[in-house]
């Protein structure tokens, strides 16, 4: 019997959870998606790009709201449970209230897993491939950059102008200024009056006609004309951020980092892709913690939670105390997140951060072991 209700109440919790979870999700992943839209807009990346780098973002969205949503739906259930009288079920059929605490608080530790497994190793993976489509989109993005009458800025080192497009894809009047990649005394401008956009083996080029180019080195300059000439665009990309962020490396690069660190070797560590030194130490320190330290406060929620086993719905005080418990949630999900932002700064915020969720979920216990002993 006593199984029966506790995957009952489990069975609710999990259900409640993943519609919430989702929904909210969705939500975040639309608002998110809009304000990604200057990839296309400004940045001229394909539709095909925009999509899949918002769409391998959803995982990071999961893992940040999971903390929030998991409260909630286990906070929602136990109310609805006792507003129903359906708690008394439990009581009636000898479940004490610790032992009622003590599967919440074991369920909990599957979120908690869950959310190590989706912050240390889905989300890293999926942000990486979402910013594998930006640096591999640098060949296709040239065509939706060409804008009549308006002048493109989003390439490093290139500013494009057209004045007009004729429907079959000929541009006229087209301005380039390329700037040098050392120093910007160097610059080099085209003028031509047609021109086409040309792609061979997934190379793309700007075929040129009836034009001139002005070299610019400080104050010397010379220019020349042409009649028909190949601009190069492969060797430009996008502006937008194609090298990886330290949230999208690996847990073996990061554990690396932080081992070299702690050796005083870090300077020596070597990689194509990340920079282990003395201002990066400090985001991989706050990027472990969060991925595996930072989810032991699930399991603290679940306990927060579960203080409204000890007071009836008849009591007067309990809509105050109801809704002070849901404050004490929303309150140590953000110490949570304050917290994280301090662990690299100072001592003090790393002790703070490590042992306020192993202080408070033993205080709870011992509080709640003491309150079932009384009532028993």
């Amino acid at each position: 019997m006593k199984k029966l209700l506790f995957a009952h109440f489990l069975k609710n919790t999990l259900a409640f959870f993943i519609l919430v979870c989702l929904s909210l999700g969705l939500i975040v992943w639309v608002i998110q998606a809009i304000n990604y839209l200057d990839f296309m807009t400004e940045d001229g990346h394909s539709f095909y790009v925009y999509f899949s780098y918002t769409l391998y973002n959803f995982p990071k969205i999961i893992h940040r709201i999971l903390p929030f949503v998991f409260f909630i739906s286990l906070f929602y259930q136990i109310n609805r449970y006792e507003l129903k009288n359906e708690l008394i079920i439990f009581w009636t059929v000898g479940v004490s209230k610790l032992q009622f605490i003590k599967i919440i608080f074991n369920f909990s530790l599957f979120f908690f897993i869950f959310q190590v497994i989706i912050g240390a190793y889905v989300s890293p993976i999926g942000q990486d491939k979402a910013r594998n489509f930006i640096r591999n989109s640098n060949i296709d993005f040239f065509p939706s950059l060409f804008q009549e009458g308006k002048f493109i800025d989003v390439v490093k080192n290139l500013s494009i102008f057209i004045e007009s497009e004729e429907p079959e894809g000929t541009y006229n009047n087209i301005f380039l200024k390329e700037i040098g990649a050392v120093s910007n005394d160097v610059s080099k401008v085209i003028y031509a009056k047609k021109g086409f956009l040309k792609t061979n083996k997934k190379k793309r080029y700007l075929q040129l006609f009836d034009g001139n180019i002005v070299n610019i080195n400080g104050s010397k300059t010379n220019n020349f004309s042409f009649y028909k000439i190949d601009f190069d665009l492969n060797k430009y990309e996008s502006k937008s951020t194609s090298y990886p962020k330290i949230q999208e490396l690996s847990n073996k690069l990061l554990i690396r980092c932080l081992s070299y660190n702690f050796q005083g070797k870090a300077n020596k560590m070597k990689s194509e892709i990340f920079s282990c030194d003395k201002s990066t130490i400090k985001n991989v320190k706050e990027e472990i913690l969060k991925r595996f330290y930072k989810p032991l406060y699930i399991p603290l929620l679940s306990l927060i939670a579960c203080m409204v086993f000890f007071i009836s719905k008849e009591n007067k005080k309990f809509v105050f105390y109801k809704y002070t418990l849901f404050l004490t949630g929303i309150i140590t999900i953000i110490i949570s997140e304050i917290s994280l932002r301090y662990v690299s700064n100072s001592i003090f915020g790393l002790y703070f951060f490590i042992t306020f969720p192993l202080i408070v979920i033993l205080s709870i216990y011992f509080f709640s072991h003491k309150k079932s002993r009384k009532n028993f």
